[in-house]
C-alpha cells in the first residue's frame, strides 16, 4: 500500500494522458493459458478464415495502441511490463490476469490491448484478450474489428467459443479476440450466471498454450469484478494521474486483499524516460 501512495504522490500534479508507465509491486500472477478449441483441436485451426482480419496500424495510432510496432518508443514500457508480468505467472503455472482499475479514465482497456500485443509478439508466446466490461466494451472498437458474435452470445447460449473469436493480426503479430459485441445493462447478471463459469472452464481447458487477459470494468463501479476475482490467477490494477485518489486506491486494496495482485500502473504521469538508444 505504501509503494502505491509513493507512485501516486510522485505524479499526483501530473496531467498528460499520453504516457503509460508501469509501476512494480512485489506480488505475483498466473501463467501463459490455453487455447480455446473445439473437438480438441487448436484455436488456431477453428478460427475460420473470415474471421482472421488485419488490424488498421492508423486506426490504432489514433487509439494509443503500439506495442505491436516495436519501432515505436512507447511500445517498450508494455514490453517491460509483459516481461514483469509473464516472469510471475510462469512460476506461478497461472493461466487468467485480470485487468481492471479503481474508476473509468484510467487507461485500462488502453493497458490490456497493449499488454495483449506485446505477449502476441514475442515468437513462442501466444494471447488471448477477452473483453469482460460488458457495460461499456471497447475492446472491439480501440483494434477496429467487427464480429457478429462475442461475450454476450455465448452467455446468452446463442453462439460457441470458436463462433466469437477472432484472430487480429498487425504485421507479424497474431493477437486472438474475444470481444463483447455490444453494451448491456445485464452484465451483472451475465457475468454470475452458470453460462459464465462454463466459459471460463472451456477457456482455461482449450487455451493452454495462450496468456489469457481480461478487459474487467472499474473495481469500483459495480460487482463484476468482485463476482469474477475467485476465478482468475491474478489481478493487474490501473490508476491513473488526476484521475485515481488515494481514498479509491484504498477501497481497491481492501477489495483485492484476498486476489494476488501482480502489478499497479501508473498511467497520465508526465515524466519522461531518457533516451538510451539512439537510431
Amino acid at each position: 500500500m505504501e509503494q502505491i501512495k509513493q507512485a501516486v504522490e510522485r505524479a499526483k500534479a501530473d496531467t498528460s494522458r499520453d504516457e503509460l508507465r508501469p509501476i512494480g509491486l512485489d506480488v505475483q500472477i498466473a501463467p501463459p493459458q490455453s487455447t480455446p478449441q473445439r473437438a480438441g483441436r487448436p484455436l488456431d485451426s477453428n478460427v475460420s478464415p473470415r474471421s482472421a482480419i488485419k488490424l488498421n496500424w492508423t486506426h490504432l495510432e489514433q487509439n494509443r495502441i503500439v506495442a505491436h510496432n516495436i519501432a515505436d518508443p512507447r511500445s517498450k514500457a508494455f514490453d517491460m511490463l509483459r516481461t514483469q508480468v509473464l516472469q510471475t505467472m510462469d512460476q506461478k503455472n497461472w493461466k487468467f490476469l485480470a485487468i481492471t482499475s479503481p474508476t473509468a479514465g484510467c487507461g485500462k482497456t488502453v493497458t490490456a490491448i497493449n499488454l495483449a500485443l506485446s505477449i502476441a509478439r514475442q515468437p513462442e508466446r501466444s494471447a488471448l484478450l477477452v473483453d469482460m466490461d460488458l457495460q461499456r466494451p471497447a475492446v472491439a472498437n480501440y483494434l477496429g474489428i467487427k464480429n457478429r458474435y462475442g461475450v454476450q452470445a455465448i452467455l446468452q447460449g446463442k453462439a460457441t467459443l470458436t463462433d466469437a473469436v477472432v484472430r487480429a493480426q498487425a504485421d507479424t503479430c497474431e493477437l486472438f479476440v474475444l470481444p463483447a459485441e455490444a453494451a448491456t445493462l445485464r452484465s451483472s447478471e451475465l457475468i454470475a450466471s452458470r453460462n459464465m463459469d462454463v466459459l471460463l472452464q472451456e477457456v482455461k481447458r482449450t487455451s493452454k498454450p495462450y496468456t489469457v487477459i481480461f478487459d474487467m470494468p472499474p473495481l469500483l463501479q459495480g460487482d463484476e469484478v468482485l463476482t469474477t476475482l475467485p476465478k482468475i490467477d491474478a489481478v493487474l490494477l490501473v490508476t491513473a494521474v488526476g484521475v485515481s485518489t488515494m481514498h479509491e486506491i484504498k477501497e481497491c486494496n481492501k477489495h483485492l486483499q484476498a486476489s494476488e495482485v501482480i502489478r499497479l500502473v501508473l498511467n497520465k504521469s508526465q515524466e519522461t524516460a531518457r533516451k538510451y538508444y539512439q537510431y
